[in-house]
């Protein structure tokens, strides 16, 4: 999962009262405190052909037009199992509509693939935009298409507000948000912290205290994947969001405040006591630099009781890259919600949306299976996925861990906050080796340098959000 922007488009994602925030937290830390080892499907990201674990959605909830000999193509950032697991929920498009549907693998920065593309005169008839700020740049640009009246009548009977106005540049519906992650989640391996005596941390002395216990055992306490910049802009909003607190967490979205604000020296420094603390990250910051997010997570729950770390953070996509392993997920690989730095503990957000690009019926029809609960199911019951879409039934995930986390995301409603480099200009927020990527692993290599990285910060910050 990624991150990116919804910020010079006049509107702001709906606020979050402290108190719903809490709420949310403690409903989301209730729910996962009642996972146990009653994992009867074992890791997500497997097939599991027709065994869902449990109600399907209804067979056919969305009426779909009759598309025989039409062809189309989606491109989307996702590989390997996410990437197998959605060309299921085309297949059953395909199925139901007679299109032919052709996934088209992009890279990162999606939006400068769709950019080539375009420019080549073959842009796919629908992309899966992983910022927001990216779906307002093909706004801006002209290739995004609005949402047809059954796709938007389909978001608006399945989605929170808040989720649909994700979506929406200028007052107009573009986005479906097809996926959701809750990024504010530690997975843990069960063994490692049996054998250190360790417990689930509520707070960030806590987890301090919890890493000291699991490094004092024997094994690296976290698994950092900082070859890829976003899994580091995901640590420092958690910190950021639950310290500064919501008022500030906004502000600085929109870069209303700036990154040399004391505000953010509080969150690095924080930051350091783990990133900079001799050994608490495996393979210290050059390993870290080096290890891509796939592999921070299947090493964290492969070796037996010595794996190369005993917990990695990151949100509930990390089942995906568990199910590559052995371990089973309520089991062998466990999860706490990302502790309290401040009052508060963060409760963080983020999605990919289908945009139209090609203004056809079939672009069209895609869009309103995307927003269906029948497609989400699909993918749902294969696991390392999780909607945002209100009418998809909980029971259709693989396990009780995923189902607890789904049943407290649509509880929330419009209560969270998106991912913060989500919601900010590319340029800064969602470009591999630039801007917040670069800098947040520069400062990996250097914790120490809490001003140089403040500043380098601000000037890219900056410089894409135009002053």
């Amino acid at each position: 999962m990624r991150t990116s922007s919804t910020i010079r488009t006049g509107r702001t994602v709906k606020r979050t009262t402290r108190a719903a925030a809490t709420l949310a937290v403690a409903a989301l830390a209730l729910s996962l405190t009642a996972c146990g080892g009653d994992d009867d499907n074992g890791g997500g990201g497997g097939d599991n052909g027709d065994k869902d674990g449990g109600t399907k959605a209804p067979a056919s909830s969305v009426t779909l037009p009759k598309l025989d000999g039409e062809s189309l193509e989606v491109a989307a950032v996702w590989t390997g199992t996410e990437q197998k697991n959605f060309k299921q929920v085309l297949t059953e498009f395909e199925k139901r509509t007679g299109a032919k549907v052709t996934f088209v693998p992009a890279q990162d920065p999606i939006i400068n693939f769709l950019g080539s593309k375009i420019a080549g005169g073959a842009p796919p008839d629908v992309a899966m935009l992983p910022q927001p700020g990216a779906i307002k740049q093909a706004v801006d640009k002209g290739w995004a298409k609005p949402l047809g009246a059954e796709a938007t009548k389909e978001l608006g009977e399945n989605y929170s507000q808040g989720w649909q106005d994700i979506g929406k540049v200028g007052g107009k519906q573009y986005g479906v948000y097809y996926k959701a992650a809750n990024k504010s989640l530690i997975w843990y391996n069960a063994q490692v912290f049996e054998n250190a005596g360790a417990a689930e941390p509520k707070t960030w002395d806590e987890l301090l205290d919890t890493a000291q216990m699991v490094y004092d055992s024997g094994v690296a306490p976290f698994s950092v994947g900082g070859a890829d910049g976003w899994t580091l802009t995901d640590w420092f909003e958690n910190v950021y969001l639950s310290q500064a607190g919501p008022e500030k967490y906004d502000q600085l979205a929109k870069h209303e405040i700036k990154w040399t604000d004391p505000s953010v020296k509080e969150a690095l420094t924080t930051l350091a006591e783990i990133w900079g603390k001799k050994d608490f990250v495996a393979g210290g910051a050059s390993g870290a630099l080096q290890t891509e997010f796939p592999a921070s997570v299947t090493q964290t729950f492969t070796g037996g009781d010595q794996p190369k770390a005993g917990m990695v953070y990151e949100g509930d996509f990390v089942q995906v890259n568990i199910g590559e392993t052995k371990a089973k997920v309520g089991t062998d690989a466990k999860v706490f919600p990302f502790p309290a730095v401040g009052d508060t503990a963060p409760v963080v957000s983020g999605g990919d949306a289908a945009v139209v690009f090609k203004d056809s019926k079939a672009a069209q029809a895609l869009a309103t299976w995307l927003a269906s609960p029948d497609a989400a199911a699909i993918q749902a019951k294969l696991g390392g996925f999780l909607s945002p879409n209100k009418s998809v039934d909980a029971s259709v995930y693989p396990n009780e861990v995923q189902k607890k986390i789904a049943d407290a995301l649509i509880a929330a409603g419009d209560d969270f906050r998106f991912d913060m480099s989500d919601q900010a200009p590319q340029a800064f927020g969602g470009t591999p080796g630039k801007g917040e990527w670069k800098t947040l692993q520069d400062f990996l290599k250097n914790p120490k340098d809490v001003a140089g990285a403040q500043a380098k910060l601000e000037a890219d910050a900056a410089a894409a959000y135009g002053g």
